[in-house]
């Protein structure tokens, strides 16, 4: 089992900044990318935003290309989301993930519980 932990949400103005982080922690030998997704609201798909995988590519949404930057700490297990020039249309909770194989199957994904961004215009 893997545990992820969110952290850096929060209120902050149309253009401001936020960096999200996300801590991994138990058996996280398996897991081959994290990254970042968003849901606006229950029931809704969630939506990928960003992902790294441990090689350090990196996948972006376009709505947020040239104003999100993923990186990894791989020391720390953690992965960080900041987000620069942020709208109000970012406003989701946004989910940590990790997505890894086992004995040749997957990817199977682990989830964050979410942490809320809102971006006030």
């Amino acid at each position: 089992q893997v545990q992820l932990v969110e952290s850096g949400g929060g209120l902050v103005q149309a253009g401001g900044s936020l960096r999200l982080s996300c801590s991994a922690s138990g058996n996280i030998f398996n897991i081959n990318a994290m990254g970042w997704y968003r849901k606006a609201a229950p029931g809704k798909q969630r939506e990928l935003v960003a992902t790294m995988t441990n090689g350090g590519s990196t996948y972006y949404a376009d709505s947020v290309k040239g104003r999100f930057t993923i990186s990894r700490d791989n020391a720390k297990n953690t992965v960080y989301l900041q987000m620069n020039s942020l709208k109000p249309e970012d406003t989701y909770v946004y989910y940590c993930n990790a997505e890894y194989y086992s004995g040749g199957y997957g990817p199977y994904d682990y989830w964050g519980r979410g942490t809320q961004v809102t971006v006030s215009s």
